[in-house]
């Protein structure tokens, strides 16, 4: 699946939901900032 963004800036991602959405969104190919 083609990601819907190319950039994304994820908030509290260094634990938590906020770490699993980080890593699902590098895995599909998208740049995140934490």
């Amino acid at each position: 699946m083609a990601p819907l963004y190319k950039k994304a800036l994820v908030i509290g991602a260094t634990s938590g939901i906020g770490a699993a959405l980080a890593s699902k969104l590098v895995a599909t190919g998208t740049k995140v900032v934490v």
